[in-house]
């Protein structure tokens, strides 16, 4: 059943990579749903800002974002188109990212801090075919050592994602809370997979 499920998918979708982005504030899910979805074998590409964090760290940069917001989101956004054309080189008619390209600028809007105009260039030259907004949910939200936001300061986060993808025309359909397979079965059900 699981095989004919895959075929099915791989046939359907032959003709043009979905590209599907999972995004919203800091401790909404969307990682561990992103891990759901890569143990139903799907292509998921993973959030890479802790990666940025922690490369900061190991060359003595603490928090790269509080410290150079406009390199570490120029380190995010080359991550992030990087990984956008490495999904359109694999054979997989299904990719899932975790965040997108436009949270880069979404992120810059929220601290107020001016930016280069490639960013939103970029966010419009790279198109999702399906934004997931995972919305803000105080009962699962816990800080750590990469996410330093409080509560009210991922509302505020969350507000700015949805504001710059609606700005860049992308209808967005919120994952309503829930555990973790009936967030997955909502986004499953929603592309249609």
């Amino acid at each position: 059943m699981i095989i004919l499920s895959i075929i099915y998918r791989i046939l359907y979708f032959c003709a043009m990579q979905q590209k599907i982005v999972i995004t919203g504030g800091p401790g909404t899910g969307k990682s561990t749903v992103i891990s759901a979805l890569a143990k139903q074998h799907f292509m998921c590409m993973p959030e890479i800002s802790r990666e940025v964090t922690l490369n900061a760290k190991e060359n003595g940069t603490d928090q790269l974002f509080l410290t150079n917001p406009l390199l570490f989101s120029e380190l995010l956004l080359e991550g992030r188109v990087n990984q956008y054309i490495e999904a359109e080189k694999r054979n997989s008619p299904i990719v899932f990212f975790d965040r997108g390209i436009p949270d880069v600028h979404a992120y810059m809007n929220y601290i107020s801090i001016d930016y280069p105009k490639t960013y939103v260039h970029q966010s419009t030259i790279y198109r999702y075919d399906f934004v997931f907004l995972m919305p803000p949910w105080e009962d699962i939200y816990i800080t750590d050592n990469e996410r330093y936001e409080n509560f009210e300061q991922a509302l505020a986060i969350h507000n700015h994602l949805e504001r710059t993808y609606k700005n860049l025309g992308y209808k967005i359909i919120e994952v309503p809370k829930g555990t973790i397979e009936s967030r997955v079965d909502f986004i499953l059900r929603c592309t249609k997979l």
